[in-house]
């Protein structure tokens, strides 16, 4: 007859219950995994499959933008480097047509005027976008629906159609000179695209009409994800209209400023379709951009390397400043 004492009975049951590691509940092992099953619990053994289903979703997308975007890019950059005409056979040039790009007056100042339409182009509609998403949209977005369309209108009307408008507009009898004469300005009237001082912002605010619609409603789809309870706690300590914005609408906001800031730079840059339409560069060269000359040296003067040369500081120049604001309105984390 054996004895068992309770402390032994309470032993006995602690090693069948941790089972045989001793160290855990049946079933229940707590020994980490090695390096590959670890690996495998991260990554998940469907990732890799996944992923490659992915590129072959995106492989037709891939496909056109290599066969239009990206190949006439290289072609572009390799035409640059010849002496050529269009009809003729081309020599080889090497870096004098880049030389020519950044020595020559006429094509340097249609950088300049480029950079110059960034303040028409960016800056003032994303200043009057973000007063106007401020005061027509509320934070629920949703007032004033017919004032945002309105607005939104040139995001649809093709840019050649705008600058047709916009040069009667701008003539000697057009509407502007009448509602100058209206109310008594009718000796600031002029013919606006022919004067050489007032035809580079003329056109300029055309580009600023364009671009207010698109900068208005990115801003407005950005305030209606802002927490509400923001405004709230602004709103107990006291902030009003004004400082409301400057603390909770504009911090959150910072990164459809930044998808504005992108498209609408790279609208400034690569403009063509309105100076050409309106003032085709003129008068003289006040109002020429990249794109108008290089249409004029590849289809008029028949020096394709050097439009190409252009292009491709052009495409560079539009690079180096898009990731430039990338960096500078990414959210940190």
């Amino acid at each position: 007859m054996s004895t068992t004492t309770p402390s032994h009975r309470r032993d006995t049951t602690t090693r069948r219950a941790a089972g045989p590691a001793g160290d855990a509940p049946c079933g229940h092992r707590t020994q980490a995994p090695s390096g590959r099953s670890a690996r495998t619990l991260r990554a998940g053994p469907g990732r890799p499959r996944s992923r490659r289903i992915a590129y072959l979703y995106l492989a037709p997308a891939l496909a056109l933008y290599t066969a239009f975007v990206v190949l006439p890019w290289l072609h572009t950059m390799w035409l640059s480097f010849f002496d050529w005409d269009g009809v003729t056979v081309g020599t080889g040039a090497g870096l004098a047509n880049y030389r020519e790009v950044l020595t020559d007056p006429a094509l340097r100042s249609s950088i300049v005027h480029a950079l110059g339409f960034i303040g028409f182009y960016s800056l003032l509609p994303i200043a009057l976008g973000l007063l106007l998403a401020a005061v027509i949209g509320g934070r629920g977005g949703r007032r004033h629906p017919v004032s945002r369309t309105v607005l939104f209108l040139p995001q649809i009307i093709p840019l050649v159609a705008v600058g047709v408008t916009w040069k009667w507009m701008y003539s000697t009898d057009g509407i502007v000179n009448q509602a100058l004469r209206a109310v008594g300005l009718g000796s600031i009237t002029r013919a606006w695209l022919g004067d050489f001082t007032w035809a580079y912002v003329a056109v300029g605010l055309v580009g600023t009409w364009v671009m207010l619609g698109l900068c208005l409603i990115v801003f407005q789809a950005g305030i209606q994800k802002i927490d509400s309870s923001l405004y709230e706690a602004a709103r107990l300590d006291g902030a009003g209209p004004v400082q409301e914005f400057f603390a909770v609408t504009l911090p959150g906001l910072r990164a459809e400023i930044g998808v504005a800031l992108t498209i609408t730079v790279i609208s400034a840059l690569a403009s063509f379709d309105v100076v050409y339409v309106t003032t085709g560069g003129g008068p003289g060269d006040s109002t020429t951009v990249p794109g108008v000359l290089i249409y004029r040296l590849a289809f008029t003067n028949g020096e394709v390397g050097a439009a190409c040369a252009l292009a491709v500081v052009l495409s560079a120049l539009i690079a180096l400043i898009v990731l430039a604001i990338s960096r500078i309105t990414r959210e940190k984390t």
